[in-house]
């Protein structure tokens, strides 16, 4: 086994190489984990079944001393087991009734992903005034893993907190600025904020908030693609099929081979021709008491 810490405290066996850096020491990490007593027999904690295992900020979440000091040495993607002895886990006292005094406890690791927040935490802690003075290129660091956690949170379902994440970036490019350069970093920062928000709205059944965001979008470029895709698919959950066709179709004249692009029209006709048909029975109804 590695020793980690020079003194037996913390020793590792890696199971599957990872790739990529190490753990950060500031890093919110993602983990499956399993606790072990003795020879891997006695199990006393475990997350293995969470479908999606929450971000654990080190230093913070993770209370363990041996097991953050086993997390630096992982990189994404690895799985190591670790022994800790009493000084590095559960101490003298250990954690009754489960885990007695003085015990060496095992542990299964293994790093699903993590996110660097050291930009973000120091940001964060800052007056307004002092933030407003840092440089442009620090800021769009920090709205960009903002951005991060809110793609982790998205693909994890999770479409709430993704929101909430995608719209604190955007509060922290509020800053104007009189270079057209440093405005046009900031406005394509903010554009990718916009399609995510419309994205996480129509999964949050809030198609007219999809859609607010998405017209941002082309605000700022009138040919995207994306931006008008996310439109035509907001007015098409509204019903609002003109509108949807208008966009849709802009959206083809731009990428004619877009599949999901080219689906969405397909969807669009399909609706529309069952609306024409319940508001033609709907009609038939109404005129076969005159007609009688």
């Amino acid at each position: 086994l590695q020793d980690l810490t020079g003194d037996g405290g913390v020793r590792k066996e890696q199971l599957r190489p990872g790739s990529g850096q190490p753990v950060p020491p500031s890093a919110s990490v993602a983990v499956k984990y399993s606790g072990y007593l003795g020879n891997w027999n006695k199990l006393f904690c475990s997350n293995g079944n969470s479908k999606y295992p929450r971000l654990m900020k080190l230093g913070k979440d993770i209370t363990l001393w041996g097991l953050e000091i086993g997390l630096l040495s992982m990189t994404k993607g690895e799985a190591a087991l670790f022994v800790l002895t009493p000084e590095y886990a559960y101490g003298q006292r250990g954690c009754p009734p489960s885990i007695p005094p003085n015990t060496t406890v095992l542990f299964k690791v293994e790093v699903l992903d993590f996110i660097d927040s050291e930009e973000c935490d120091t940001f964060f802690e800052l007056t307004c005034e002092q933030r407003d003075r840092l440089p442009l290129e620090k800021v769009l660091k920090v709205a960009a893993t903002e951005r991060e956690f809110g793609n982790y949170f998205f693909y994890k379902q999770r479409f709430k907190i993704a929101k909430d994440r995608y719209k604190r970036a955007l509060s922290i490019l509020g800053r104007s600025s009189s270079s057209k350069t440093e405005q046009s970093q900031i406005n394509a920062s903010k554009l990718l904020l916009f399609l995510n928000l419309s994205l996480t709205y129509l999964k949050l059944e809030r198609a007219d908030r999809a859609l607010k965001y998405g017209e941002l979008a082309l605000e700022m470029d009138q040919g995207n693609a994306k931006a008008l895709f996310r439109c035509g698919q907001a007015c098409l959950y509204m019903r609002e099929y003109s509108k949807s066709r208008d966009f849709l179709a802009r959206a083809q004249c731009i990428q004619p081979f877009n599949r999901d692009i080219n689906n969405e029209l397909k969807k669009l006709a399909r609706y529309y021709k069952e609306y024409m048909k319940m508001e033609k029975e709907m009609c038939c109804q109404m005129f076969d008491p005159l007609n009688s």
